[in-house]
């Protein structure tokens, strides 16, 4: 019978990453983060635990979306009061709050309960190329279309 080897919180290390978005896909560039910030590029992934790393999202008003999603895809929320839903394409909320399209795309795409709440407090989106992170020294992540990241240094 084997044993799952589950990691101590002592020994998990926390890197943190740096992803510049502009021209990337919205899609392909959540999942890659979304990934990281799972930990699932880590030998030691653990699916109940948090053994992912900080990732640093910066140009997030360039990013890109393929066909014609751009007019036609819709962002809803809701005030919870009678009539109270609110619609907005991607146009518009990419002019007003551009980092809120990749944190919901990359929300959806963790878990769906307290673990996944954790996990995207990791997350730090910023519109342009300045952020305050320089002290943590992120490393620069480069996502190409194979959908494997390289790290670039």
């Amino acid at each position: 019978m084997n044993k799952t080897a589950i990691p101590s919180i002592d020994s998990i290390s926390r890197q943190w990453y740096l992803v510049d978005a502009a021209e990337q896909t919205l899609g392909r560039l959540a999942t890659e983060v979304a990934s990281l910030l799972r930990g699932k590029n880590k030998p030691n992934f653990t699916p109940h635990l948090d053994t992912g790393d900080f990732v640093v999202v910066v140009n997030a008003d360039k990013i890109r979306v393929s066909g014609n999603k751009a007019q036609q895809k819709l962002y809803r929320r809701h005030s919870g009061r009678p009539g109270g839903m609110k619609t907005e394409s991607f146009t518009s909320l990419q002019e007003r709050i551009p980092e809120r399209i990749i944190e919901k795309a990359i929300k959806g795409m963790l878990p769906h309960n307290s673990l996944g709440r954790q996990l995207f407090r990791k997350l730090k989106v910023y519109r342009g190329s300045e952020h305050p992170h320089t002290a943590q020294n992120p490393v620069k992540l480069q996502f190409d279309s194979s959908s494997s990241s390289s790290i670039a240094q």
